[in-house]
């Protein structure tokens, strides 16, 4: 089985990620796309990061029932801050029957060097590349393990949609339905 996995800290998931998600699952080889939900990017501040949990419960609801997509939290039980590369390396191990490619957006190849052990990452995995607008790919866009697809995209962001929350303005539409029916009756990302 050959599994995307496509990270992030989804503070809140919305309708962007869930397009790419879909996209990856059904308009490429792979089987399934996991959508790992990872505690702290080492190179995003962690202030305005919602609690790990709710994010979580966030992306599941917004998975619903598809089949083709899963919701994984196996970044909450490794050392923070969490590296694609542990998080791969360890996968690997977990699950030998699987492939595992990574799921990146246009917008991080430019600075993948500064990704921990880059090198046995483009080595060792392929990575599935959404292209972004506005953003050079560098010097790895034509690396022989990096494929380039054309996903549709939202000019969409998780920190425009809780300053929306933070304003009292509606979301309706930004997020998957269940996603916001939850956000409607709760308080997180208002405060």
């Amino acid at each position: 089985m050959k599994v995307g996995l496509f990270f992030g800290s989804f503070n809140p998931v919305h309708t962007g990620h869930m397009i790419i998600a879909n996209f990856m699952a059904t308009q490429t080889d792979l089987d399934q796309v996991w959508l790992v939900v990872s505690p702290q990017n080492p190179l995003k501040p962690k202030s305005v990061l919602a609690n790990d949990h709710d994010r979580l419960h966030l992306v599941h609801l917004a998975i619903g029932d598809n089949p083709l997509l899963r919701v994984s939290n196996i970044e909450f039980s490794l050392p923070k801050p969490s590296y694609t590369i542990d998080t791969l390396t360890y996968l690997r191990e977990k699950h030998p029957e699987k492939e595992f490619v990574l799921i990146m957006g246009g917008d991080n190849l430019a600075t993948l060097h500064k990704w921990k052990n880059y090198e046995i990452l483009l080595r060792d995995y392929r990575i599935y590349l959404y292209k972004r607008p506005k953003y050079e790919l560098g010097e790895l866009e034509n690396h022989p393990n990096i494929r380039h697809f054309d996903a549709p995209l939202l000019d969409l962001s998780a920190t425009y949609i809780r300053h929306c929350l933070q304003q009292g303005y509606s979301v309706r539409y930004l997020v998957p339905d269940a996603v916001f029916e939850y956000l409607e009756g709760s308080q997180l990302y208002k405060g």
